[in-house]
């Protein structure tokens, strides 16, 4: 299986005309490019293009005779540029929106000469992102499987990154704080208080939930860089694909929501699928059921194959 790191170097100038060397990095698993079907899977906010094997993110989905089986296909997944795993990383963060990332990640499927995907899968973030690349290339992909996202950033997202970007220009512990605040984003008052049930850790002095969160913040400040942090928040705070263009999109829709999510609300996201609906497009809606909120996407693997396996098969 190929794993290792490779590197397309390209010259991109940003919607708000910047101009930008890129080494847009990515990663191959399964099959050798153009034997076999490929699907692009893009990451997540704090996620990056290692989507399978021992570390990756995403094993229980992406893997030898996983749903997104390493034996029948290829699995590409590039990094978002700037978000630090091949320590690239972007001062001025707001040069860039998911356009320019979609735009970026299309250059890149060009440079290596892929003109058609059998597949693109993306959650959160990354799913934003594949919605503005097939809004800019409606005949990219066959299928399409956004998961716990929609075309747009809607307000009560925006303002959770707001408060985001005001704890990342803290002068103490920023990424710390934004990360404690963006777990209680992602989980829901039913998925802690059902695991934690106001648990008090006498070693510590402080309640196994904080304890948790804390424990979170810490982890990710040593294996995640604030710069990138701060680009990826900027990302979610401003995916806005444009709708005129989506109903254009050839391949066939399969949108997964989860219905506890508070960041891509259940609802948003039928609505979305309602309307695509009228317009007489190739599209489903499935709705993983669970307590965890928008983390589910990262944790329901059971739910999630089934509804994939189905897709994927069809």
């Amino acid at each position: 299986m190929k794993t290792e790191l490779n590197y397309i170097n390209l010259s991109y100038q940003t919607n708000s005309q910047k101009e930008y060397h890129i080494p847009l990095s990515y990663q191959l698993f399964g099959k050798d490019l153009f034997t076999a079907p490929i699907i692009l899977i893009n990451h997540a906010l704090t996620g990056n293009s290692e989507v399978s094997g021992e570390k990756g993110w995403w094993k229980k989905l992406v893997g030898e005779n996983q749903i997104v089986d390493t034996d029948q296909y290829t699995v590409l997944c590039f990094n978002i540029p700037g978000n630090g795993y091949d320590d690239f990383l972007i001062e001025d963060y707001e040069d860039f929106t998911p356009s320019d990332i979609a735009a970026i990640f299309l250059k890149g499927l060009e440079a290596l000469h892929i003109k058609n995907l059998y597949a693109i899968i993306g959650g959160s973030l990354g799913g934003g992102i594949a919605w503005e690349m097939l809004a800019k290339q409606p005949d990219l992909a066959e299928i399409f499987i956004p998961i716990a996202c929609d075309y747009r950033t809607h307000d009560w997202l925006h303002a959770q990154c707001l408060v985001q970007k005001f704890l990342l220009n803290d002068k103490e512990e920023p990424l710390q704080k934004a990360r404690i605040h963006a777990m209680l984003c992602y989980r829901t008052p039913q998925s802690l208080n059902d695991r934690f049930q106001n648990q008090y850790n006498q070693e510590k002095q402080r309640l196994e939930s904080e304890d948790w969160l804390v424990y979170h913040g810490n982890a990710l400040n040593e294996r995640f860089s604030l710069k990138a942090y701060k680009l990826m928040n900027h990302l979610l705070m401003n995916i806005n694909a444009d709708e005129t263009a989506l109903e254009n999109i050839q391949a066939r829709m399969h949108m997964i929501s989860v219905d506890t999510d508070l960041f891509f609300p259940a609802s948003e996201i039928r609505m979305c699928f309602e309307n695509l609906k009228e317009k007489n497009k190739n599209v489903s809606y499935h709705e993983i059921q669970s307590i965890h909120g928008h983390d589910a996407f990262l944790m329901e693997y059971q739910q999630l194959n089934n509804i994939i396996k189905n897709i994927l098969q069809k």
